[in-house]
């Protein structure tokens, strides 16, 4: 069997172009085609290295590891360890991915004139099915890996919290919300917006079904039992303009503590006030709490943080 050496160049410089391109395309890296093709070039000499054996180190492991991290440093020059190192996860995802595509349209065409020598395969196959092996993979892998960031996303958009007020608690269903930047204009202290029903077990249903009087300062005498007059006085009004309401107010009150339950690790927060909303904030029930993305922030900054637990 006849191989032509800048066959083999051509075929493994678009392969490696590819892969190449597509791990900078899922990480979002800005790409530079010049350094793309000389990193492609590298992988290609190293394919003809390996079949003609001038160098026997090139069938080191090592050496490939080595080869490797050579072509993703070139290609997309990172920063830093981290991000090199994080590069070349997916580019070896991305290499398994589409090897395994290469394989299969193998098996499907059965070339005749085909082997494997040093780990490169090396055959008469057209080069046209290289390419399209390269642009079946990177499709697969373009729809896999944006399906799994979506559900990722998706999942981590909600989390459970534990609120609780003196001796009492209850729970709910928080989505994070980016918008929410909610804050108690005299503390500063960040708000967690709460459903009125979700809070019946920790506060008396007669400030609870009265939340408009109290706010307006209407005649309060039929709620001014012992029991709410010392839960009236910790609370306060906090104006908003969102939920679907211009210059509306909520009435709130601070939390003994808050906890936060995501991936399976719990955070106590401390200085956070609960807003208590009185209409529903989602129309499916998929969640009854709306927590900042600023308060998970401020908590691994030891802002809002007072403990954690398991």
């Amino acid at each position: 069997m006849t191989i032509y050496l800048d066959v083999v160049l051509i075929e493994n410089l678009c392969m490696n172009y590819i892969i190449l391109f597509s791990t900078g395309y899922i990480l979002k890296i800005k790409l530079n085609h010049i350094r793309l093709i000389l990193s492609a070039l590298l992988g290609g000499t190293y394919a003809i290295l390996a079949y003609t054996q001038i160098l026997q180190v090139y069938s080191n492991i090592l050496m490939k590891i080595v080869l490797s991290i050579v072509m993703v440093y070139i290609a997309y020059n990172p920063r830093n360890v981290k991000l090199l190192a994080k590069q070349m996860i997916i580019f070896y995802l991305i290499s398994f991915v589409f090897g395994g595509c290469a394989f299969a349209l193998l098996y499907f065409i059965k070339p005749q004139d085909i082997l494997m020598k040093d780990g490169v395969l090396i055959g008469t196959y057209p080069l046209k099915i290289a390419l399209l092996g390269g642009i079946v993979g990177f499709t697969i892998t373009v729809i896999a890996f944006k399906s799994v960031k979506y559900r990722l996303r998706k999942n981590d958009m909600f989390c459970e919290i534990s609120i609780f007020f003196g001796e009492k608690s209850t729970t709910a269903k928080a989505m994070l919300d980016t918008g929410n930047m909610l804050k108690d204009p005299i503390t500063r202290m960040p708000v967690i917006v709460v459903e009125k029903d979700i809070l019946y077990k920790i506060i008396p249903y007669k400030i609870l079904d009265n939340l408009e009087k109290i706010i307006g300062g209407d005649d309060l005498s039929e709620i001014y039992e012992q029991e709410s007059i010392e839960y009236i006085s910790k609370f306060r009004v906090i104006p908003f303009t969102s939920l679907g309401k211009q210059n509306g107010l909520l009435l709130g009150f601070k939390a003994s503590k808050v906890i936060t339950y995501i991936d399976a690790n719990e955070e106590e927060l401390k200085n956070v006030i609960i807003g208590i909303y009185d209409k529903k904030l989602s129309k499916k029930d998929k969640y009854n709490a709306l927590l900042g993305l600023e308060i998970l922030e401020g908590s691994k900054e030891n802002e809002f943080i007072t403990s954690a637990s398991k």
